[in-house]
């Protein structure tokens, strides 16, 4: 059987015991109230190449990608529920759709470290933030900070500085702890959900002042040297 989405497919059919990822997925749908979708997984070559599970060989997104025959689980949706559903994508890496419970702002790793230090420090609301083995810092905010980030970077008076800050939004997909993000790693918690922040996470103009200053100052270093 080759590393293709036919394989899983035929792997889910026979078998239907609990992945262990369905635990992870419950929680995050019976418990903090997100949608879960099941995705690509992907895998290092002997010759360095990334070879997603979609087939495709040249997948834009190898291993970050929902599956195309993945069933969207809700939020709400009990264990037992979470264990058929995930039993048909055994393997699948839990994909967040973002722009419906929270948006995100992604910023590098170090800035986000700091900011989320000094934020923290400041009494500042916080929702989770989730740190990539690629070395990024994923701020969950309020849904609709994609689509209002040139406003709040206007307002707040960055519009016009060179920030490493990327806004997700409606149609993007937060690869989620613990699943690998493509071959590079998993990912983790920088700052865990919990029951005040997982549901109703900050507006982003709390936070966009501090990230959008800590990346500024990190690139001004990066850039001396």
């Amino acid at each position: 059987m080759g590393f293709t989405i036919g394989g899983i497919r035929d792997i889910g059919a026979r078998r239907r015991v609990r992945a262990p990822e369905s635990t992870t997925v419950a929680e995050y749908t019976g418990l903090w109230g997100w949608d879960v979708v099941p995705g690509a997984r992907a895998a290092r070559t002997g010759g360095g190449r990334v070879e997603c599970s979609c087939g495709v060989s040249a997948c834009p997104a190898p291993g970050a990608h929902p599956l195309s025959f993945g069933a969207e689980i809700t939020a709400g949706a009990s264990l037992e529920t979470v264990t058929a559903a995930w039993s048909r994508t055994p393997g699948a890496a839990v994909l967040l759709p973002v722009g419906r419970s929270f948006d995100v702002l992604d910023v590098p790793e170090a800035a986000g470290r700091c900011g989320l230090a000094r934020l923290e420090r400041m009494g500042v609301p916080l929702g989770p933030v989730a740190l990539t083995p690629t070395g990024r810092a994923q701020f969950f905010v309020a849904p609709g900070a994609a689509a209002g980030l040139p406003g709040l970077l206007y307002r707040t008076g960055w519009d016009d500085a060179a920030l490493d800050l990327r806004p997700l939004g409606r149609g993007d997909h937060l690869t989620a702890p613990p699943s690998d993000l493509g071959a590079d790693g998993p990912v983790r918690w920088l700052r865990p959900p919990s029951l005040e922040t997982a549901a109703h996470p900050p507006q982003a103009r709390l936070l966009l002042g501090m990230l959008a200053y800590v990346c500024h100052r990190s690139g001004r270093r990066a850039a001396a040297g």
